[in-house]
């Protein structure tokens, strides 16, 4: 069991925060002492982690509660989001890092404010609202869903993998090349086919996490070969640009 205190000083979550969470049912201690001293245990730490996380995706604390308390919760998938939006921001602060290096050593030479950018970081943040939150997005996502079993979940992650295996035949050649594009189009209508209609919006920021790291990355470069989700998000942003700036016929 941890203290208040204790628990503050782990998570960097001041004490007063931690009392407004057990104030409105979000994160309640395991137990309170005769004094009134709040204890922690596993459970908090594991249920502060997931807050903490979706913190950062920028929900609500209502919302948070919500999904914290669902019964289809994904714990799992949590964590792969957890892993995938430290990693963005890893890659973001090494960004800053390498332009605050660069200035000290030879000065602005450029208005580059790219290592700035956070775009990657809040498209993965609004993709997983969309799974998790009460967008037309996930609406559409649990209705589809509803009903399937195990076995027809396991079936459509492998066709899923069979186009990441296509799309793997492709590396060679150029990903805004037609036979890419194409795949592209197919990932695109099966995705809208049995989970969710895949705006462009949507298809960009999936784009991202395929070479974003972790198991989703991992499981395509399995399929398709080393690099393969490296290929897919190059040919999904030429497909995405191509939909913002047609050619004139």
């Amino acid at each position: 069991m941890k203290t208040v205190k204790e628990v503050s000083k782990l998570s960097g979550v001041s004490i007063r925060t931690l009392h407004y969470y057990d104030s409105i049912g979000l994160l309640r201690p395991a137990m309170t002492t005769e004094s009134g001293y709040r204890l922690y245990d596993g459970q908090n730490l594991e249920r502060l982690q997931y807050i903490l996380l979706f913190r950062e995706l920028q929900f609500p604390l209502k919302e948070i509660s919500r999904i914290l308390d669902s019964p289809d919760f994904d714990r799992s998938r949590a964590l792969e989001q957890q892993i995938t939006l430290l990693q963005l921001k890893k890659e973001h602060l090494e960004n800053l890092i390498g332009f605050a290096r660069g200035i000290k050593m030879i000065g602005v030479k450029k208005m580059d404010f790219s290592a700035f950018d956070t775009k990657k970081i809040d498209e993965y943040a609004e993709q997983a609202r969309a799974l998790y939150g009460k967008t037309e997005a996930y609406r559409e996502f649990e209705e589809k869903s509803k009903g399937r079993t195990t076995e027809e979940e396991h079936l459509l992650s492998e066709s899923l993998m069979e186009l990441f295996k296509e799309f793997g035949t492709l590396r060679g050649q150029p990903p805004e090349a037609k036979p890419a594009q194409e795949m592209v189009e197919k990932l695109r209508g099966f995705i809208s086919a049995h989970f969710y209609q895949c705006t462009p919006e949507i298809l960009g920021s999936l784009g991202e996490t395929y070479a974003g790291g972790g198991t989703m990355t991992e499981n395509i470069n399995r399929a398709g070969g080393p690099g393969t989700g490296a290929f897919v998000v190059k040919a999904i942003s030429a497909y995405c640009g191509s939909l913002a700036n047609p050619q004139p016929e």
